[in-house]
């Protein structure tokens, strides 16, 4: 079993980005001595059986982390998955079982159950934004608000929990803030100057205040996907009624799960919060060994 065998089938996960992240995980738990305690305490030939397993009921994200931080440490260690990827667990479920040598399967323990916890987490929470938004075409999508090294690793579990992503950084897409248009002189000279500068492939967003604003972006024909931001329920409906069409409509500001099914149902397409990765609950998951 190879760390991608447990990816989720349709999110989008290098498997560079996997090893370069335990790595660094691993670089930094382990620093200049490595595991002086399990070093210190444990025969280099004592081997050892573990169970990870999920303490509470979620989606989980971040197996082929595990798997690959333990692999990093050592080769020999036999590794079995009772579950992939974007599977929705019970509390109680064994997600690995883990034989091997039982230095290195400590010394791995930590940095695999963070990845697990962490990404799980973001899984979870966003499995229930979409669940509130069942029966509707809304979309619920991340945001560049991430942990910093960590956003294609916490993008990939809002895959996992039915997500959608955003942009991943500011280079595939153009979105034009309120700062942006104040300093470019407006909404037409800011979307004109973006549509002589771009290629044709790349989509224009432009967030808007307003109903006035937005009509006006609406007038210059120049963009993709108008953000709406901090709009209360009755301006989106406008909004959407507004625009019949035209453009993507994408809501956001101060989404939380109480509102996201009034959200949903005004008939915006996504809804894009950053609170599905700035404020996830770490996923309860343990390691529990038997020597």
């Amino acid at each position: 079993m190879t760390p991608t065998s447990l990816l989720h089938p349709d999110a989008f996960l290098s498997p560079l980005a996997i090893a370069d992240a335990v790595r660094r995980a691993l670089d930094e738990d382990l620093g200049r001595a490595g595991d002086i305690t399990s070093i210190a305490t444990i025969p280099e030939a004592t081997q050892a059986h573990a169970i990870m397993v999920a303490r509470q009921a979620g989606v989980i994200a971040g197996l082929p982390l595990a798997v690959e931080a333990l692999r990093q440490l050592s080769a020999d260690i036999h590794i079995a998955a009772h579950v992939r990827d974007g599977d929705a667990v019970a509390a109680g479920v064994n997600l690995l079982t883990l034989s091997g040598p039982a230095r290195a399967i400590l010394t791995a323990e930590r940095t695999a159950l963070n990845f697990v916890g962490r990404l799980s987490g973001i899984a979870t929470l966003t499995a229930d934004y979409v669940r509130h938004t069942s029966g509707t075409k809304l979309r619920i999508c991340c945001t560049r608000k991430t942990t910093p090294g960590l956003r294609a690793l916490e993008k990939y579990a809002v895959r996992c929990g039915g997500g959608f992503n955003h942009r991943f950084g500011l280079d595939d897409a153009v979105l034009i803030k309120d700062n942006h248009i104040a300093v470019a002189g407006g909404i037409r000279p800011v979307l004109e100057a973006a549509r002589a500068k771009i290629g044709h492939l790349v989509k224009v967003e432009i967030e808007v205040d307003t109903l006035d604003q937005l009509q006006d972006v609406l007038a210059t024909g120049l963009a993709d996907v108008v953000l709406l931001d901090n709009m209360d329920l009755d301006t989106l409906k406008q909004a959407v009624t507004i625009s019949a069409g035209r453009v993507v409509l994408e809501a956001s500001g101060g989404v939380t799960l109480d509102s996201i099914r009034a959200i949903a149902e005004t008939g915006v397409d996504y809804v894009s919060s950053g609170a599905l990765t700035h404020s996830a609950p770490n996923f309860d998951v343990a390691l529990d060994i038997d020597a």
